[in-house]
């Protein structure tokens, strides 16, 4: 005798060994041996054998017509057998088998009411039902007339529209998605490879253009219409003559520096930043676009600005104005460079002139501040004597720092400019461009001078803010030992990569929203001195700031990311553009498996090569080029010639270098990486 079960939600059929009233033992054709329980059991036949019926009844099954069985079944409860008998007019033990399998397989029409019972769906439950299938089916037949296009290279048009949401955020249900997964199995191709020979990508640059609005700005980068307000406060006019040092492409001029008494014995500096913070207030609309942007996005031969620039161009500090500024006057002893004393005052102030590094780098050098040049530099607006004095200042505040830092900083890289040969920089790059990228020696006079005031700033500022009780956003790191980094935060904690007190960005409010914030706290100290913590706008422990810093964090980060892509992708079209085939290069980091990470000793390239086995960190090689992969940002290369080994210093520098390296700068080093996992989409998703 056999018996059919069900166990788990499957129809199972086998030998009865034996039976009692509770239970019996049933021995499957496998041989395993297993215990039902009698109200499990559905039906006992001794012919056919268990896989005979099973088969012939799931064949036998499908002949019965759904609709039909529908009409037929009873409005009442019903089993199997019922409705085999009013099917076929018999119920043989295979048209039981066949009913049971076709209800069981129908829940549209029949719902279950217990172990072999049913009883019909209601009529309009049915008819959705229905519909739904019936959708589901031109779902499929879309899905795969879809991916019968992508195979054949032409991308459908829906595709085409969800190509970045496909790739790097994809919704596994959606049928757009489920047709790139099944052409690219059908293909045997990755999906991005499929995807660009379909036509999808128009080239490597809007591929990464495209994927960067797609995650940072979907709803565009345009700014609604807004008017910038007017500084209502009436502000004195300053008594000096300041001046800027930007590059020529900067239009948000923060900083200007200005200098009293040279030659008196005591000589006053003067750090003056652009004060948007006099005229927008906290959750105003011009603050709002602020605080959802909360940077500048730079990248080669374009920005994104934080703010728009009606309102930049309102507070900038250009020249041949009277600008608003929030102005810190530091006076230091002329022969010590000691300092005697800081204030904070709200003004307007002269712009005299806006300096431009990359006009006058190759002029305003080490000999020429320190006399050494004859050269008078007629045209140039600020005196021999002021900017010397600055660069006196700058280097002895540097050596101070380093004091405390514990080491030198490592100037020994040049920083690399990009210049887009293009008519205009007002629309985004096409891509194909020629770009020209030149250097500028980090520590050049004229910017240190700048990096020093801007330090000397944030960090008076950090302090005075923390004496006085009024929370703001500062910089710390705790240490400079490895894997120590620097983390933002509300307390004026130490600067140890820095080697200050405390550091608070605050020179820069029109490009970075912490600065912006740190100025209006910056603004009520100056107000009103010892009782500005109850007039700042943010409050000791104020929720608000630590949501700032969360954001801000997440953002920086990403818009880093986007320039050193976007400065990658320039550097790679740069080497295609010059025919570069072989290219020097130093051994920054070993990555296993005979790799090593290397750093190019001409341009802004970092890229991993084979064939360095035996050779020292900081070693210098010959390295030959092979393809450049401008869709995966990603080039490799081969050494052909050990040049030199690295002195002693050198090992040195270049294992600090290793060990200090920024993980994101070595991220970078490597091809891009594409967010559709094809090991996970091949997969079910149960839809």
């Amino acid at each position: 005798m056999y018996a059919l079960f069900e166990e788990a939600g499957k129809f199972m059929a086998g030998r009865i060994l034996s039976e009692a009233e509770a239970s019996a033992q049933v021995e499957l054709d496998s041989g395993k041996r297993v215990k039902v329980k009698a109200a499990a059991l559905l039906l006992k036949f001794d012919k056919p054998t268990p896989a005979a019926l099973l088969a012939e009844a799931t064949a036998l099954s499908q002949s019965i017509e759904l609709e039909l069985a529908y009409e037929f079944a009873p409005e009442e409860e019903f089993g199997f057998a019922d409705l085999a008998q009013d099917y076929f007019n018999s119920a043989s033990t295979l048209q039981q088998v066949a009913a049971l399998l076709r209800l069981h397989e129908a829940p549209h029409y029949f719902r279950r009411a217990g172990k072999g019972r049913f009883r019909k769906a209601p009529a309009e439950i049915v008819q959705q039902a229905l519909l739904a299938i019936e959708k589901k089916k031109q779902v499929q037949a879309q899905i795969e007339a879809w991916s019968a296009e992508l195979v054949a290279g032409t991308c459908p048009v829906p595709i085409r529209e969800q190509l970045y949401k496909i790739l790097f955020r994809p919704d596994k249900n959606t049928p757009e998605y489920k047709a790139v997964v099944e052409a690219s199995k059908a293909s045997q191709r990755a999906p991005l490879d499929l995807l660009q020979n379909a036509g999808a990508i128009a080239s490597a640059w809007d591929f990464h253009w495209q994927r960067f609005l797609f995650d940072l700005f979907p709803k565009g980068t345009g700014f609604p219409a807004l008017q910038a307000p007017a500084i209502l406060n009436d502000l004195p006019l300053a008594p000096v003559q300041a001046f800027s040092i930007d590059d020529s492409h900067t239009t948000e001029i923060d900083d200007a520096l200005s200098l009293q008494g040279l030659g008196s014995g005591t000589v006053t500096v003067g750090i003056h930043i652009a004060a948007p913070g006099l005229a927008l207030t906290p959750g105003s609309a011009i603050d709002q676009l602020g605080r959802t942007r909360l940077s500048t996005v730079y990248m080669p031969g374009y920005k994104i600005t934080m703010l728009p620039d009606s309102v930049v161009q309102a507070y900038t500090l250009i020249e041949g104005r009277d600008c608003p500024a929030v102005s810190l006057y530091v006076t230091f002893s002329e022969d010590t460079l000691e300092v005697q004393s800081a204030v904070t005052r709200l003004e307007r102030v002269p712009i005299l002139v806006n300096l431009r590094h990359d006009q006058l780098d190759d002029r305003i050098t080490r000999e020429w501040l320190e006399g050494e040049d004859g050269s008078d530099h007629a045209d140039v607006p600020v005196s021999r004597a002021t900017l010397g004095f600055f660069w006196r200042l700058a280097q002895t505040l540097k050596a101070r720092r380093e004091v405390v830092r514990g080491k030198p900083e490592n100037f020994n890289r040049p920083d690399y400019s990009f210049k887009l040969e293009r008519e205009s920089n007002e629309a985004p790059p096409t891509g194909e461009e020629t770009v020209v990228i030149g250097t500028r020696k980090r520590g050049a006079p004229l910017d240190l001078m700048v990096a020093e005031a801007m330090i000397l700033a944030n960090s008076t500022w950090g302090q005075w803010m923390a004496q006085l009780g009024v929370p703001g956003i500062y910089r710390s790191q705790a240490s400079m030992a490895p894997g120590v980094k620097v983390r933002m935060g509300t307390k004026a904690l130490p600067h140890a990569g820095i080697g200050v007190p405390s550091y608070a960005w605050s020179t820069s409010p029109l490009r970075r929203y912490t600065d912006l914030v740190n100025q209006w706290q910056i603004i009520a100290c100056a107000q009103h001195g010892a009782t500005a913590a109850l007039a700042a706008p943010f409050k000791p422990k104020d929720a608000e700031l630590f949501s700032i810093i969360s954001g801000f964090d997440a953002a920086y980060s990403a818009y880093n990311s986007v320039q050193s892509s976007m400065e990658r992708y320039w550097t790679l079209r740069h080497v295609q553009q010059q025919g570069i085939e072989e290219i020097e290069a130093s051994l920054v980091k070993e990555m296993g498996g005979g790799s090593w990470l290397v750093r190019a000793d001409t341009l802004p390239l970092m890229f991993s090569v084979m064939g360095a086995q035996g050779l020292m960190r900081g070693a210098r090689v010959r390295v030959k080029l092979g393809e450049v992969d401008l869709m995966a940002l990603d080039v490799h290369g081969t050494v052909t010639a050990h040049l030199d080994a690295p002195s002693d210093a050198d090992a040195v520098a270049a294992d600090a270098e290793s060990q200090e390296a920024d993980d994101d700068e070595v991220m970078a080093a490597g091809p891009l990486t594409i967010a559709l996992d094809l090991s996970d989409s091949t997969q079910s998703d149960g839809s």
